[in-house]
């Protein structure tokens, strides 16, 4: 379906935002339409009585996701792209927009934790990766994952796995080695995992680790970006094949 897809998901109004307003009025999902979003406003120009026509902004997107879709329906869209992981092919899942527009809550689930069709895209990415595992296992595969996760905070990295009161060395953005492409962070943290729970166990510990700040938007801003990495490494000895 495309090496980049862009996709579109508008999140719920939160409580207070539905005591100001009532619903989304400027946006407009077309029925049976699953890949435009329309935003409208009034236009307050007015020439003597006679008022214009509101503007219209016509959006188009891979996929558009309305307020009521699931974390599951999200997943859904990316599961096949997950599945190219264990083949041996480099994927990136990335979440942009600006504070409070529930990139964490997609990509992690909510803070605290909650019912498993509420977790994000990172666990059930991760659960996908372990089923298949076992099931390329029966046909000779051995996978070993290890995983890291990262903070860009004020144009610093910092490492979110380390211990409490460990305390890492500078970290740096650099090259695999000369001509490459590839990019690495030296002495990051990678921490082997074998469980969708004990990925969860990371991220409940790189949460509590993360620069977080009240905004106009949001109480509890994550106030930086955020890299989590799965390593995937598989072999098939009888074959004498490698995949990463």
């Amino acid at each position: 379906q495309g090496n980049i897809r862009v996709f579109c998901r508008v999140r719920p109004l939160l409580p207070e935002e539905r005591e100001r307003q009532r619903g989304l009025p400027h946006l407009h999902f077309p029925p049976q339409d699953h890949h435009s979003l329309v935003l409208t406003r009034p236009d307050d120009s007015q020439v003597g009585r006679e008022r214009r026509a509101e503007l219209r902004y016509d959006f188009s997107f891979d996929r558009v996701f309305p307020p009521a879709a699931s974390q599951q329906e999200i997943f859904q869209e990316i599961q096949l792209l997950v599945q190219s992981a264990l083949d041996g092919y480099p994927v990136c899942i990335f979440a942009y927009g600006q504070t409070g527009s529930g990139k964490t809550f997609t990509m992690e689930g909510p803070d605290p934790p909650g019912p498993p069709e509420s977790r994000g895209m990172i666990p059930r990415a991760v659960r996908h990766l372990f089923l298949g595992a076992r099931d390329l296992a029966g046909k000779g595969w051995q996978y070993h994952f290890s995983a890291s996760f990262l903070e860009i905070y004020n144009e610093s990295l910092r490492d979110l796995l380390l211990g409490k009161g460990e305390r890492g060395s500078d970290l740096e953005i650099r090259r695999m080695g000369p001509g490459s492409d590839e990019l690495h962070v030296p002495n990051l943290t990678w921490v082997p995992v074998e469980s969708e729970e004990q990925v969860l166990e990371l991220l409940l510990r790189a949460g509590s680790q993360r620069s977080v700040a009240r905004t106009g938007l949001n109480e509890r801003s994550s106030r930086s970006h955020s890299v989590f990495q799965l390593r995937i490494r598989g072999e098939h000895p009888a074959r004498d094949l490698q995949c990463a």
